[in-house]
């Protein structure tokens, strides 16, 4: 049984979302080069999380995946984490926002991440550690599908299910790609859904640019009574951008050029 598969394609972004990915570019722009594919995946998981979720009194949130850091970046922009001119210096000589998050540096920030396979272990020791001091934090981590490659991802998800860490939330970018092709051809996941319920996660099948979707999810997922949820979200790589989506050749780029530049712009509009 292959996981469900949203219309993630036909979900028309609105002007949050659009605008988000506007802050996107303007790094991009600075930079120069980036992981576009990754970051344009991420933008509505993130925008939900951190609407409504993300507390630092109450909730810790991990991006594992953190090669999509222009999507955090953007949002944390929008929620007061950061500055418009730290945002404005993405990349740049003693910036403190570099090509992956860095902790200590940015605040909002839980952990270092860039090194794939490494967020979601971290995550569930964190989640156990708060049930042993019974604090009741909630954990939310989003790896992605290329990511869970990774053996480490599996080793964190028995040892989830083991404790029954349901304050930890797992969340897949499953956009289908990763670094150097489609997942199905590199090393396919599928049937992911099965596997993530052989390890006793409640598991929950999204459109992850769908803004009602992730948020009914986020909600059912805090009410589990026993077991971790993971929140499979079905998205499109490079999402917002015609010629970007679903572009193995977008997910990083080296050196944008000015006509890449203008056909990000253009496909977001002024």
């Amino acid at each position: 049984m292959r996981s469900k598969i949203n219309s993630s394609k036909k979900i028309k972004l609105d002007k949050k979302s659009i605008y988000l990915r506007k802050l996107i570019l303007m790094c991009l722009k600075h930079e120069k080069r980036g992981h576009v594919g990754p970051a344009m995946s991420l933008v509505e998981i993130l925008r939900v999380l951190y609407s409504k979720y993300i507390d630092k009194k109450k909730s810790k949130f991990i991006l594992s995946k953190g090669h999509g850091c222009l999507a955090l970046y953007a949002v944390l922009f929008d929620n007061g984490f950061i500055s418009r001119k730290a945002l404005e210096s993405v990349g740049k000589f003693n910036s403190i926002l570099g090509g992956h998050p860095e902790h200590d540096k940015i605040n909002g920030v839980e952990i270092s991440t860039g090194a794939l396979g490494h967020g979601l272990p971290i995550a569930v020791g964190m989640a156990l550690g708060s049930k042993i001091k019974k604090n009741n934090y909630k954990y939310y981590v989003v790896c992605g599908d290329g990511e869970i490659n990774e053996g480490s991802i599996w080793e964190a998800l028995l040892s989830a299910s083991k404790h029954r860490l349901n304050n930890l939330i797992l969340l897949i970018d499953y956009n289908k790609l990763q670094s150097y092709g489609f997942t199905k051809e590199i090393l396919d996941l599928e049937p992911l859904t099965d596997k993530l319920k052989s390890f006793n996660f409640d598991v929950i099948n999204i459109n992850g640019h769908s803004i009602k979707e992730i948020d009914n999810a986020l909600k059912k997922a805090n009410s589990s009574k026993i077991f971790p949820t993971a929140i499979i979200c079905h998205t499109v790589k490079g999402k917002g951008i015609k010629e970007a989506e679903s572009n193995p050749a977008w997910h990083h780029k080296s050196l944008l050029s000015e006509s890449d530049l203008k056909v990000i712009e253009n496909s977001l509009g002024k």
